[in-house]
């Protein structure tokens, strides 16, 4: 009867005291985001297209691949020196993490900057393409197939 008791006082407990989803609020807290909002994203998502479709060209790729969505990834693959049917590890769940990795040191380092850049190129992307398409970095061929690559 004892080890019962803790038990049947959870019991007795409103369960709307347990669960962390109820609300005291009456209205639901939806905001849908603002024009602002939508402002600031639609620059940021012209400013990537614009960026990779720069870096694009400078490596006497066709510019509008960057609008194509795994065809892109593919003539990434091709400036940097990866063979092609890399596109298909990118839908394998882990391997695809490996494999952008290294696809964006190797892209850094055929523009002729450095691992740091890469890593840039993958946890800063709205500021390392514009930097890479507008800024005076040179195509300076694939990387991966170059010595001490």
């Amino acid at each position: 009867m004892i080890k019962l008791l803790p038990v049947s006082l959870l019991a007795l407990l409103p369960v709307s005291a347990l669960l962390a989803q109820t609300s005291d609020f009456d209205t639901p807290v939806t905001h849908a985001p603002g024009p602002i909002f939508w402002i600031i994203y639609c620059v940021v998502v012209i400013l990537m297209i614009a960026a990779i479709w720069k870096m694009f060209s400078k490596a006497g790729q066709p510019g509008w691949a960057a609008i194509i969505p795994i065809y892109n990834i593919y003539v990434m693959c091709k400036i940097a020196g990866r063979p092609g049917w890399w596109v298909l590890l990118m839908f394998i769940p882990l391997v695809n993490f490996i494999i952008i990795i290294i696809l964006c040191i190797d892209l850094a380092k055929s523009f002729g900057k450095g691992a740091g850049f890469g890593i840039g190129l993958l946890l800063l992307p709205f500021i390392f393409y514009p930097v890479l398409g507008f800024g005076s970095a040179q195509y300076q061929g694939a990387s991966a197939g170059a010595p001490g690559a």
